[in-house]
């Protein structure tokens, strides 16, 4: 098993009398599995950091209802049987109130029954699976929008924007890949049309140059990755080595500052990213400033990035919920905060619920990578020849 890393942000109130599980008077005890090694271990370490700046910019301002809101992270290196054991861990040992901010769909699929068996609320998982939407469990709730959408998304501005009708997939060979591979073939499908190629690597591996020669093959003019930063980097390293030079666009699991730094500016640029969140240096909306200032209060070498810009939304969110039940703390009250209230307006950042609705934001964005190896935001694909 993965060695487990335990933070805190806030007071520890262990000695305290619990008033429901996690909750104390003076506190509340939310945990977090996450890759914080391995190959996706930046990942899991900005979304703990975004998560914190959230809770400290709370605990600052006193808490809600007077509790400071505490996070307890584990490392499951982006494994699934690890994943596993840290969310038993967190649910019977450490009686956590509930679980936010998960990194990955292998390891969420893995671990999703254990939290819906005990009913802790599984909040905003870094993934956009569909098996944590359709027919989820009630205690899921999602903040992003899913991989479906992004790779809509893509395949329309293909199409739309430079008639690239040719598109190649190349996956991980697991739910996340599948998922992603899945959005991709309806896509094209709702347009009478089919993946050009298809290729597969293994998780948590940079062995793709064996799936790369079968898409060079079949020469499509655009591929769209679906992986994570360090393999998805590998084959975008290889096709310019081979002088293979379709138009590479992934999606936002891939995490983008990761991606940028491991590729180096003359290969990254040109690259394509679909996002969930706002660009994370913008003005506008509220929330991205607030972001940055409270990102600066836990970290003042970090830079700004995407997923720890959807960490501290996961984080307002959380905020935002505990402060509609009050004092009166219970699990359902929580998820009856979020999916029985009114809309939540996150500073500018609009996120909507409902009964047989478990996901709060559809937006995605497209941002490109440019030749100083730095993240613009684009309308177009076209926009990339400019």
């Amino acid at each position: 098993m993965v060695a487990a890393l335990l933070l805190c942000t806030g007071p520890a109130a262990w000695s305290q009398q619990t008033i429901a599980p996690g909750v104390t008077e003076t506190s509340v005890l939310f945990g977090q599995s996450a890759g914080l090694t391995g190959p996706a271990s930046e990942l899991g370490q900005a979304m703990r950091l975004g998560i914190q700046a959230a809770f400290n910019e709370a605990n600052e301002n006193g808490g809600v209802a007077g509790r400071t809101l505490e996070l307890r992270s584990l490392d499951d290196a982006y494994e699934p049987e690890a994943a596993v054991a840290n969310t038993r861990q967190l649910i019977e040992e450490d009686k956590v109130f509930a679980l936010i901010g998960a990194v990955g769909t292998p390891t969420s699929r893995a671990a999703l029954p254990v939290a819906a068996a005990a009913d802790v609320p599984y909040v905003a998982p870094f993934t956009g699976a569909e098996l944590l939407r359709t027919n989820a469990p009630e205690n899921v709730i999602n903040l992003r929008a899913s991989y479906y959408q992004e790779t809509e998304e893509l395949v329309s501005h293909l199409i739309a924007d430079l008639g690239i009708r040719r598109i190649g997939v190349m996956y991980q060979e697991d739910s996340f890949g599948k998922a992603g591979f899945t959005g991709v073939s309806q896509a094209l499908a709702r347009r009478d049309l089919e993946p050009s190629a298809v290729s597969v690597y293994r998780r948590n591996t940079t062995a793709v140059k064996t799936g790369l020669l079968d898409l060079i093959a079949a020469r499509p003019d655009a591929v769209i990755l679906i992986g994570a930063y360090e393999p998805v980097a590998s084959v975008i390293a290889w096709a310019d080595v081979l002088d293979f030079e379709p138009l590479m666009l992934t999606i936002s699991f891939v995490g983008s500052n990761a991606l940028a730094r491991a590729l180096g500016a003359q290969r990254a640029e040109g690259t394509v990213v679909s996002q969930v969140v706002p660009f994370p240096s913008a003005d506008a909306p509220d929330i991205v400033v607030s972001y940055r200032r409270a990102l600066t209060s836990v970290s003042s070498d970090a830079n700004p990035g995407f997923v720890s810009l959807e960490g501290y939304l996961a984080g307002r969110l959380a905020v935002e919920a505990l402060e509609r039940v009050g004092a009166n703390l219970t699990r359902q009250a929580f998820l009856d905060g979020l999916l029985k209230g009114d809309d939540f307006d996150l500073d500018g950042f609009q996120v909507n619920f409902s009964d047989g609705d478990n996901q709060g934001s559809d937006e995605v964005f497209l941002t490109a990578i440019d030749a100083s190896g730095s993240y613009r935001p684009i309308d177009s694909l076209e926009d990339i020849a400019r």
